[in-house]
């Protein structure tokens, strides 16, 4: 009867381990669970971080991606509109002005480059804020929209660097765009139409 006792004991005890074993196994499998959530806690920082490198850029002159008035353009006065800066970084050195015709019918069209402009928080109306370099025209001067046909849209952009750059007035939009890589921190945009019809 002992015998019977000690072998019933035994094969209890092996039921128990088993199904401890099996319990154990079954809690294993949710563990690759913490490492989706830090993976998704890391996502929002890289978002946050990209919000940083954004400012707003506005004039009194339009509403952005409103029309631009005629005083601004070839057809008026040929001068540039007052281009008023939201909130810079402290680490920014000096700025970078670039206005285009995305719609140009050969592409791109330069209208203005301007570098080492003051890190301040308005450019003003008709002013020369920095050294100017060679727009599609020939000439280092604002030159207004003055489309040929149909609505163009024009952005003025500005890049806040970390450096002042070292380039002569007069030099070319592809010798500005390498001068400035590796040095941008923030970059703001403001965009406008204009139609001669």
């Amino acid at each position: 009867m002992p015998t019977l006792i000690k072998i019933v004991t035994f094969a209890t005890i092996m039921l128990i381990i088993a199904v401890s074993g099996c319990t154990t196994t079954d809690t294993d499998e949710p563990e690759p669970i913490p490492v989706i959530i830090e993976n998704e806690d890391y996502v929002p920082e890289r978002d946050n971080n990209e919000e940083q490198d954004i400012f707003t850029i506005s004039t009194s002159a339009f509403e952005n991606k409103g029309e631009i008035p005629s005083r601004y353009t070839c057809d008026g006065d040929n001068i540039n509109p007052e281009l008023i800066l939201g909130i810079l970084s402290e680490d920014a050195e000096s700025l970078v002005l670039i206005v285009d015709d995305s719609d140009a019918p050969k592409g791109t069209f330069t209208h203005w480059i301007v570098w080492n402009i003051e890190p301040r928080s308005i450019i003003k109306e008709n002013t020369i804020p920095g050294v100017q370099g060679l727009n599609d025209v020939k000439g280092t001067d604002y030159f207004g929209p003055c489309p040929l046909s149909g609505t163009h849209r024009y952005f003025f952009r500005i890049y806040a660097l970390d450096t002042m750059l070292d380039l002569g007035s007069g030099s070319t939009r592809t010798a500005l765009e390498q001068a400035m890589q590796e040095h941008i921190i923030a970059e703001g945009e403001l965009m406008g139409t204009y139609s001669r019809e």
